[in-house]
């Protein structure tokens, strides 16, 4: 059975003389959703870019157990999805090719019914034909959740996760954040207090 664990130890984040946060240790393991709270420049998106190795601590570790093996954040990239309203898409091309062209990225080879399955998951089945530019604002973040869950990533990491939803997307975020405990752990950064509900954790970002 496979197994994930997220640590961080001590982590402290800032930009130049300005601390973003400091002091954080916790841990997170399979089956488990931790949810990042706090107003808008509190750090939440820092917080996430240091989970998936776009950004390194200015103090502290950050690491992912997986299957008995130890790995940097930079280096887990296949371990990881996220969505994130500023995740951009190929707005040229259609739904299908977009996932196509990712998958390719990340060395995976999507058959047409894969893709087919995956759009009809994030309720765009029968809209992989169009192209993303014809796609309203909801119809796009869907996609960025089939971009994430290409893999079935054992982390998934989610930024705003029902920005530009309607009710039903809403439950597209439900069924995503049940279906991952199944699969591993999810870190969800929000301003929405509705979306404490999600959480067996929850971490509060402010000024320092």
């Amino acid at each position: 059975m496979t197994s994930i664990r997220l640590e961080l130890q001590d982590v402290a984040a800032g930009y130049g003389a300005r601390v973003v946060f400091y002091g954080i240790t916790l841990s997170l393991r399979q089956g488990e959703t931790l949810v990042v709270a706090g107003a808008n420049g509190s750090g939440k998106s820092t917080f996430l870019r240091l989970l998936c190795g776009l950004q390194a601590p200015t103090r502290g570790n950050v690491f992912y157990d997986w299957n008995d093996a130890r790995y940097d954040p930079r280096d887990a990239g296949s371990l990881i999805g996220w969505v994130a309203p500023d995740l951009a898409l190929y707005r040229e091309l259609t739904g299908s090719e977009n996932l196509r062209f990712f998958a390719a990225v990340r060395g995976l080879a999507l058959h047409n019914e894969q893709i087919d399955e995956l759009l009809a998951y994030v309720g765009l089945g029968g809209r992989g034909d169009d192209w993303v530019a014809s796609y309203s604002s909801g119809m796009t973040h869907r996609m960025r959740y089939a971009y994430a869950l290409m893999h079935k990533p054992p982390v998934l990491l989610l930024d705003e996760p029902t920005v530009t939803f309607d009710e039903r997307g809403v439950e597209l975020v439900e069924r995503v954040v049940q279906t991952q405990r199944q699969r591993g752990i999810t870190v969800i950064a929000t301003n929405d207090a509705r979306e404490l509900r999600f959480a067996d954790y929850v971490l509060t970002l402010g000024g320092v």
